[in-house]
């Protein structure tokens, strides 16, 4: 039958949506626990019947199909319900990472057009402070927290949005369409908005699923922030899709994340490498308490191979994986599986299930084995594009493939390993941390003549920010008085952990600032 001639059918009658993966769970499996978070315990079909009535609650106050929705809360069965109520409306979720101060909040509310913005009681301050630098933000929604809290004044009630009994509009909503916008920093001082459709979302729940193995089974345990793609579509999307039970926290240090992970016998864990660390070297470590847990991964950062060899150790029951990837893939592009991480140290493996992945030179050639090349991909995960940048969008899909930005070798068994940043992004405690953003900020104390911002090696973050500093002739300069006027201006995350003075910044014959000759001589 010819396109022209078929007969038109409702787009619900194929729609697969974010939250058409919870309703189907919530089928299959409705009386099993699907959200657990401080004294909230819902089963999976109390959370579908749940976000139906907030989602209609969201429509009864103005929240049309395609609105952007900002979210600035932390970890909650709360943020759990709108993410899915918000998909359930046909809503976009512009989720914002709540270590920014209130200009970088308000420059994404501003460039992304929310109108509604969704916050918790401790950062209401924030984002009224920031919905009020020329923002488009109208309403607020007050989210619950993990401990008891009270909703603040003036602010739409999550529990009154979801004891909403009136019927859900008719929606348009495809597969195709804006799920989220996800802002990402770049090397570009302005952060980018990633447009991620539905359909890239899951099929990324698909890769995850079958590669991270992510299973009904699994009781898995979400510390990281919500707001992180990485937490948010890696493991918990794919976890309601399973049907896994999942424990939800917002608090993750060792002292909470140990008793947590014995009591409720978790089996599945991510964390960054600086989380891993940290609960290593915590006095109430104790390996025999972890007995459940069998599955780990790590990712957002590269982890130490010292640490790894100490995590194989401590925990020999525990089946690790690196995951590897950004944004703008949704965000998981490549895969070190178990049987490979002594194997291959360092490397983050290869491109999982939907992702074809190359390393190529500039003329998008393929490199040879052990040679530098940029990392590209080609997948359904990907992006549309970079909402309201069209330059942007174009210079990262040149050549018809999605350029990384990031620089790596591949093996003679086609293993990839990543050496540096083509676009010197940082990555601190498993923040996007851009270089040039922090260069500017420096750049604005008037003793300063040059500046380079580099990550360097730090058994607690990873990758510290460091700031080398050329200081002007007959000018004075600290390394107290940098520090505290980063922190006056941005996010604590990407404030220097460490300033370097020196009489010159290397550069080639062009030019060029040498970033690379810093990292040796600094390391």
């Amino acid at each position: 039958m010819s396109h022209a001639t078929q007969t038109a059918i409702h787009p619900a009658v194929r729609r697969q949506t974010i939250a058409d993966a919870l309703r189907r769970t919530a089928i299959r499996l409705p009386g099993k626990t699907g959200i657990v978070c401080g004294s909230t315990i819902w089963t999976y079909a109390e959370f579908d019947a749940l976000v139906t009535r907030l989602a209609a609650g969201l429509a009864s106050i103005g929240v049309a199909e395609g609105d952007k929705v900002a979210v600035l809360a932390r970890n909650s069965h709360g943020f759990a319900a709108l993410r899915f109520a918000l998909a359930r409306r046909g809503a976009v979720m512009v989720p914002i990472n709540f270590m920014l101060k209130a200009d970088e909040v308000a420059y994404i509310l501003r460039h992304a057009g929310a109108k509604t913005l969704a916050t918790d009681s401790g950062l209401a301050d924030l984002a009224q402070a920031a919905s009020k630098l020329d923002t488009k933000v109208e309403k607020f929604i007050w989210l619950p927290s993990e401990d008891p809290s009270q909703s603040v004044s003036g602010m739409h009630s999550f529990d009154v949005l979801a004891a909403c009994t009136d019927a859900l509009p008719d929606l348009q909503l495809g597969s195709y369409d804006v799920a989220q916008i996800v802002y990402t920093s770049g090397t570009e001082s302005s952060p980018k908005g990633a447009q991620l459709t539905h359909d890239a979302v899951m099929w990324q729940y698909v890769s995850c699923v079958i590669d991270a193995e992510i299973a009904e089974g699994d009781v898995a345990l979400h510390a990281l922030p919500l707001y992180h793609c990485a937490q948010l579509d890696v493991f918990f999307g794919p976890a309601i899709y399973m049907g896994s039970t999942n424990v939800i926290t917002s608090k993750p240090t060792p002292d909470n994340l140990l008793p947590m992970l014995e009591k409720f016998g978790i089996t599945s864990f991510f964390a960054p490498p600086t989380v891993w660390i940290a609960l290593l070297r915590s006095p109430l470590m104790d390996a025999g308490k972890l007995a459940q847990l069998a599955k780990g991964y790590y990712g957002a950062s590269i982890m130490p191979v010292e640490v790894l060899k100490e995590l194989a150790s401590r925990l020999p029951k525990v089946r690790l994986w690196n995951l590897y990837g950004q944004t703008e893939i949704a965000p998981l592009a490549t895969l070190l599986g178990p049987d490979d991480q002594l194997r291959k140290l360092g490397s983050c493996g290869k491109a999982v299930r939907n992702v074809e992945t190359r390393v190529v030179n500039d003329d998008m050639q393929d490199v040879a084995v052990g040679e530098v090349g940029e990392i590209v991909h080609r997948s359904p995960h990907l992006m549309l594009g970079y909402f309201h940048d069209d330059e942007r969008t174009k210079a990262s899909f040149e050549g018809d493939w999605f350029h990384s930005g990031d620089l790596g070798l591949i093996d003679d068994e086609g293993y990839i390993t990543v050496v540096d940043r083509k676009k010197d992004m940082i990555k601190s405690g498993g923040e996007n941390v851009a270089s040039r953003e922090v260069e500017e900020m420096i750049y604005r104390l008037p003793q300063v003549s040059e500046v380079a911002v580099i990550g360097l090696p730090d058994p607690k973050w990873v990758e510290a920010v460091t700031a080398v500093v050329v200081v002007k002739a007959g000018q004075t300069l600290d390394e107290a008085a940098v520090i505290a006027h980063c922190a006056q201006h941005m996010a604590s995350f990407k404030c220097p952990k460490r300033v370097v003075f020196a009489e010159a910044l290397p550069k080639n014959p062009s030019g060029k600032l040498l970033k690379r000759d810093l990292r040796l001589r600094y390391a």
